[in-house]
C-alpha cells in the first residue's frame, strides 16, 4: 500500500499571514484597516473545505480593502486565499491564475516566505493534474525561497512533496529516498510528529520495495515510536504486516494488521479500516486459506464502495476473484473478475482524464493569454493613434514615424497571433490523439461531432480471449517491475499482430487480452483474420519461450479462445469513456479460452464453419455455456495450402 500522500497538501493548510503581526501591519499602513484585512483572511481560510465560495467572497473583500490602503502584502495573501478556494472546488486553471497574481505581489515586496508558499501550492495543483514535471519545477522553486528565508517548516513540506513526486515511479525511488532523508532530520528538529511519522513510513516503504526488509523495519518502528497509538500508527502497523506477509511470517503479519484495524476503528478512519482488512485478506490468500480471505475482503468491500476508494476496490475484486477461483466457485470468481475489469478500466480512464484535463488547462491558458496579449496590443494601438492625432500638426516627419511604428506593432501582433494559434493547434492535436488512443477512430469522430456515441448491434463479430496459464504462480516469483515489463512486451507484440489483421483491441484484464474482428467497421474476413492472428500470437509465444528458456527463465504458456456471434458495442460512461462489447458471444469466447490448452487456438463450431476450408482443425468435444447450452470445440492445427495460395494471390500485380 502507498502512504506517500499523507502530507502532500500540507502547504495548503499553513497560516495565511504567518510571519507578520497585526501590530506591524498597523505601523506600515497607518491605520486599523489592515487588522480587518487580517481578520477577513483568517475567516476566509476557515471556509476553504466547507464553503469555498464564501472563502472567495471574504478574500475578495479583504483584497479590496488592502488595495484601498496600499497594503500589498494583504493583497498577496488575499489572492493566495482565492487560489486555495478554487483548488478546493477543483477549478485548477482559476487556482493557478490567482496563485500567479499572488506570486507577483510577493516578488514585488521581496517576501521570500510568501513566494515559497505560493510555489508550493502551485506544485500541488500540477501534482493533482498528473503533471509531475511542472510539480517538481514549482516545488524546487519553493525549496529555494524557503532556504533563503530560513523557513524550516516550508523546507520540510517541500522536501516531502518532492519525495512524493519521485516516489510515483519505481525508477526514481532512489531520488525519492534522497529527499525523504533530507526532510527527516528537519521534522525531528521541529518536533513535527505527524510529518516525522509519515516520512518514516515513506522511507520504510521504499526500502521494502527494494527488498531491504531490515532497513524497512527500522523506519517502520521509528514511525511507531513517534505515533504511539495515535492517528498514523495504523499505517505503520499495516506496512509492517505487509512486510511480514512477504516474508511468509503469517502470525506476525496477522498480529500487525489486526493492531492496525483496532486503531483504525477506534479513530473511525474508514479508509484505514479498508486498508487493514485488505492486508488481513492478503495474508490469508498467501496462506492458502481462501475462506478467511474472502471474509475479510467482503468486509472491506462495503466501506470501500462508500468511500469510492477505487484503488482499494481494484485490490479487493482481484483478490476475491482469485480466492473464489481457487475455491472452485467459478460463478463468483467470474463475477468479481468482471468487477475487477470494470474498476481497472475506471482507474485507467481517471488517469487519462487527468492527462486530458492537464492538456485542456494548458490549452485554455494559452488561449486566455493570447486574448490578453491581443487586448493589450489593441489598447497600445489606440493610445498611439491618439498621440499621432495630437502631434500630427507639429511635423509631417513625426507623423510618418508614428505610422511606421503602428505598422510595426500590427505586424508583431499578427506574428504573435500566428504563433499562439500554432500552439493551440498543437494542443488540440494532442487532445485528439489521446482520445484516439482510448476509442476507435469512428467512435471518436462521432463523439466529437455529436457529443455522444450511439451503441450498435453487430450480427457477426469474432471475439478472441487470451490468458497466461498459472500467471499468479509466475507473478509470485517475479518482481513487480519484471512482471509488468514481461506483460508489456507480450501485449505490445499482440497489439502489432492484431493491427496487421485489422482487429480492434477491446481491453486487457490483468494477464488476459481481449480483441474483436468485424467492429466498428464490418469485415467479411473477420473470422479468417482473427484465427490467423491467433496462430501468429501462439507462434510469437513459442519463440519467446525458447528465448526465455535459453536465458534460464521460466516460460509462459498461453491459451487462446475464439468465438463468433452477435454483440452490442458502444461507449461506457459520459465523462470517462471506454469502448466495450457485450453479449453471450463474449462469455462463450472466455469459456473457450479457459477450456483451451497451451500453444493451441480453441475455436467454437461457429468459427469452424466459417474457416474450415482455410484451416485444418481437430474436433475436441463440447463445453457447457450458461444460457446457450453445449458448444462444440475445435483446435486449429494449421492453415491449409489452398488458403495460403488463395490469400497470397490477391497481392500479385501485373
Amino acid at each position: 500500500m502507498n502512504y506517500k500522500k499523507l502530507i502532500l497538501c500540507l502547504s495548503l493548510l499553513s497560516v495565511s499571514l504567518k510571519g507578520w503581526s497585526q501590530t506591524d501591519a498597523v505601523k506600515k499602513t497607518g491605520g486599523g484597516d489592515s487588522i480587518l484585512v487580517n481578520i477577513l483572511l483568517d475567516q476566509s481560510k476557515s471556509y476553504f473545505a466547507d464553503s469555498p465560495a464564501k472563502a472567495i467572497a471574504l478574500a475578495v473583500k479583504a483584497k479590496g480593502i488592502a488595495d484601498n490602503i496600499h497594503f500589498p502584502k494583504g493583497e498577496a495573501y488575499a489572492l493566495k486565499n482565492i487560489g486555495i478556494a478554487y483548488y478546493y472546488q477543483g477549478k485548477y486553471l482559476e487556482a493557478l491564475d490567482y496563485y500567479r497574481q499572488s506570486l507577483n505581489f510577493f516578488k514585488e515586496i521581496k517576501d521570500n516566505v510568501g513566494i515559497a508558499n505560493v510555489y508550493s501550492n502551485m506544485g500541488v495543483v500540477y501534482y493533482e493534474q498528473g503533471d509531475d514535471v511542472k510539480a517538481l519545477e514549482n516545488y524546487l522553486e519553493s525549496l529555494k525561497y524557503a532556504e533563503l528565508s530560513g523557513d524550516k517548516l516550508r523546507m520540510l513540506t517541500t522536501l516531502n512533496n518532492v519525495g512524493g513526486v519521485y516516489n510515483n515511479k519505481p525508477a526514481t525511488h532512489d531520488k525519492a529516498l534522497q529527499y525523504y532523508l533530507l526532510a527527516l532530520p528537519i521534522s525531528e528538529a521541529l518536533g513535527r510528529k505527524v510529518e516525522l511519522g509519515a516520512i518514516s513510513v515513506n522511507i520504510g516503504s521504499i526500502y521494502a520495495d527494494k527488498q531491504d526488509h531490515a532497513k524497512a523495519m527500522v523506519y517502520f518502528n521509528k514511525a511507531l515510536k513517534v505515533y504511539g497509538n495515535a492517528e498514523g500508527s495504523q499505517n505503520a502497523y499495516n506496512a509492517i504486516g505487509e512486510l511480514y506477509n512477504n516474508e511468509k511470517n503469517f502470525d506476525l503479519a496477522l498480529q500487525n494488521h489486526i493492531q492496525a484495524l483496532t486503531i483504525a476503528k477506534k479513530l473511525n478512519n474508514k479508509l484505514s479500516i479498508v486498508n487493514s482488512l485488505i492486508g488481513l485478506g492478503k495474508v490469508y490468500v498467501k496462506k492458502g486459506d481462501f475462506k478467511n480471505a474472502i471474509i475479510y475482503f467482503k468486509e472491506a468491500e462495503s466501506p470501500a464502495l462508500e468511500l469510492s476508494a477505487n484503488t482499494q476496490l481494484k485490490d479487493i475484486y482481484e483478490k476475491m476473484s482469485f480466492s473464489y477461483a481457487y475455491s472452485a466457485d467459478y460463478r463468483n470468481a467470474f463475477e468479481y473478475q468482471t468487477l475487477f475489469s470494470n474498476i481497472k478500466d475506471t482507474l485507467y480512464n481517471i488517469a487519462n482524464d487527468k492527462k486530458l484535463g492537464s492538456l485542456q488547462n494548458d490549452f485554455d491558458l494559452q488561449k486566455k493569454q493570447g486574448e490578453i496579449n491581443l487586448l493589450t496590443k489593441v489598447k497600445a494601438l489606440n493610445e498611439l493613434q491618439i498621440e499621432r492625432q495630437k502631434f500630427a500638426r507639429n511635423a509631417f516627419a513625426a507623423g510618418l514615424g508614428l505610422v511606421f511604428l503602428i505598422a510595426l506593432l500590427i505586424f508583431r501582433n499578427y506574428r504573435e497571433k500566428v504563433k499562439t494559434n500554432k500552439i493551440l493547434d498543437q494542443q488540440k492535436v494532442q487532445i485528439e490523439n489521446l482520445l484516439l488512443n482510448i476509442l476507435p477512430s469512428e467512435v471518436a469522430k462521432e463523439l466529437q461531432l455529436k457529443g455522444q456515441a450511439t451503441p450498435r448491434n453487430y450480427e457477426s463479430v469474432s471475439v478472441m480471449f487470451t490468458d497466461f496459464k498459472s500467471f499468479t504462480i509466475h507473478a509470485d516469483k517475479m518482481s513487480p517491475q519484471q512482471l509488468v515489463e514481461e506483460l508489456n512486451t507480450c501485449f505490445i507484440a499482440f497489439d502489432n499482430i492484431i493491427e496487421k489483421y485489422g482487429l480492434e483491441k477491446i481491453k486487457t484484464i490483468g494477464d488476459s487480452y481481449m480483441c474483436a474482428g468485424g467492429i466498428p467497421t464490418p469485415d467479411k474476413k473477420h473470422a479468417y483474420n482473427i484465427v490467423k492472428a491467433s496462430l501468429e500470437i501462439q507462434e510469437y509465444i513459442v519463440l519467446n519461450n525458447k528465448r526465455k528458456f535459453a536465458a534460464g527463465l521460466e516460460p509462459w504458456d498461453l491459451r487462446i479462445g475464439v468465438h463468433v456471434g452477435p454483440v452490442v458495442a458502444g461507449v461506457v460512461g459520459r465523462k470517462k469513456y471506454a469502448y466495450d462489447i457485450w453479449g453471450s458471444t463474449v462469455n462463450i469466447a472466455s469459456r473457450l479460452e479457459s477450456n483451451g490448452e497451451p500453444e493451441q487456438v480453441n475455436i467454437s463450431a461457429s468459427v469452424y464453419e466459417l474457416v474450415k476450408n482455410e484451416f485444418s482443425c481437430s474436433y475436441r468435444g463440447k463445453i457447457y455455456a450458461k444460457n446457450v447450452g453445449e458448444v462444440d470445440m475445435y483446435f486449429v492445427e494449421s492453415e491449409t495450402s489452398i488458403s495460403i495460395d488463395k490469400h497470397s494471390s490477391s497481392t500479385i500485380s501485373i
